[in-house]
């Protein structure tokens, strides 16, 4: 029997859990940070990003190819011992927590922006836990269903980007390579930190039902990622000039400020509050799966004290202190740094070990 099998996960489900933390917080300001490093140019960093992130992807499925019926923590543990294995339980832990609670306190801060300017930031945090609690209690299968549900009830937002494009300036894109190519692949170093998140295939793959679509699955994923990317900032240069495209935080939201409906007047409000649903594919998916680690960690089945436990901490910790968006800023780039580690570099050097250790017979512990 298969030690996961009682909480699968469909194909269609897999891609849109790497697809959605993928997208979940880092879309807002991604158009003003590539006008920033490469000006009308930066775009054409999405696509590099996208090379470099589905390169580590299929490596990342090459990996857990090793021992398709176990998660990263297992597999560490079959080939270095449970030492590595423990060691890994809580790096990921630690990471995929670090992951979420940055997703939630950045949400935080849009709704108090946007929405909520005169609510504290702790009734914020207990409204967006309870949700979470509901949902992750019951395992990926159901965080699964909530994913699929959303992404296809978001569908409308593709096309109401498409109404800003009447007043589209499409000479702001050219020339091309006007600054050579510097500015660009500083763009694209940006793009492959936003790509962050298709980590979660290290602990998601022994949950999928077919493996052996696995890899057309985290290609699908990084794919249209990288649509949403690219649409999205394509729309907002060609409709900002230059110089406004830098002085927009959100150019995202911004952009909509110009569409008006006779039955809506802001529909950037609209827009920011259902994208909190989108907001939480970065904490809710990444929060089971820290408390996933730890649970592991101890050796036992029910994630849900360690999940109650989690929500108490973050509940006590808001009450006396919340990021300002400066401070989540620079831990942002924390997890970006955090995540080349955790997602490209450590999958790769395990990859490179597992495989000397098959050819040469090492030692397997059971």
């Amino acid at each position: 029997m298969k030690k996961y099998g009682l909480n699968e996960i469909t194909l269609m489900q897999f891609i849109f859990m790497n697809f959605g933390v993928q997208i979940s917080i880092g879309l807002l300001a991604l158009p003003q940070v590539l006008a920033e490093r490469a000006g009308t140019e930066g775009w054409i960093g999405i696509p590099i990003g996208w090379v470099f992130s589905t390169g580590a992807s299929l490596i990342i499925i090459q990996l857990m190819k090793k021992f398709p019926d176990g998660t990263v923590v297992d597999l560490l543990t079959r080939y270095l011992g449970n030492w590595a294995g423990k060691s890994g339980a809580i790096l990921y832990a630690l990471y995929y927590l670090f992951f979420g609670y940055l997703g939630i306190v950045r949400t935080i801060l849009y709704t108090k922006d946007w929405l909520l300017p005169q609510t504290s930031a702790y009734i914020t945090m207990l409204l967006l836990l309870i949700p979470t609690y509901t949902i992750a209690r019951n395992g990926l299968r159901i965080i699964g269903r909530y994913v699929e549900l959303i992404i296809f009830l978001s569908l409308w937002i593709v096309f109401v980007y498409l109404f800003p494009l009447k007043d589209a300036h499409w000479l702001h894109l050219f020339p091309i390579f006007k600054e050579g190519w510097k500015p660009i692949f500083s763009a694209a170093q940006v793009t492959i930190f936003s790509y962050l998140g298709f980590g979660v295939t290290l602990i998601l793959y022994p949950f999928l039902q077919n493996k052996t679509k696995a890899s057309m699955g985290v290609v699908i994923s990084n794919t249209m990622t990288m649509l949403v990317f690219l649409f999205i900032t394509i729309v907002c240069f060609v409709y900002f000039s230059p110089d406004e495209m830098k002085a927009y935080n959100e150019p995202v939201v911004n952009v909509l400020k110009t569409i008006e409906f006779k039955f809506i007047e802001r529909v950037e409000m609209l827009f920011v509050a259902f994208y909190l649903f989108i907001f939480s594919f970065s904490w809710i998916p990444t929060m089971y799966l820290s408390v996933f680690c730890t649970s592991w960690l101890f050796g036992k089945q029910d994630h849900r004290s360690h999940l109650r436990l989690l929500w108490l901490i973050i509940a006590v910790a808001t009450f006396f202190y919340i990021p300002t968006f400066n401070q989540s800023d620079q831990m942002d780039k924390a997890l970006a740094w955090a995540g080349i580690c955790c997602e490209y570099v450590f999958p790769a050097c395990l990859l490179i070990y597992v495989c000397i250790h098959d050819r040469l017979g090492w030692r397997v512990y059971e």
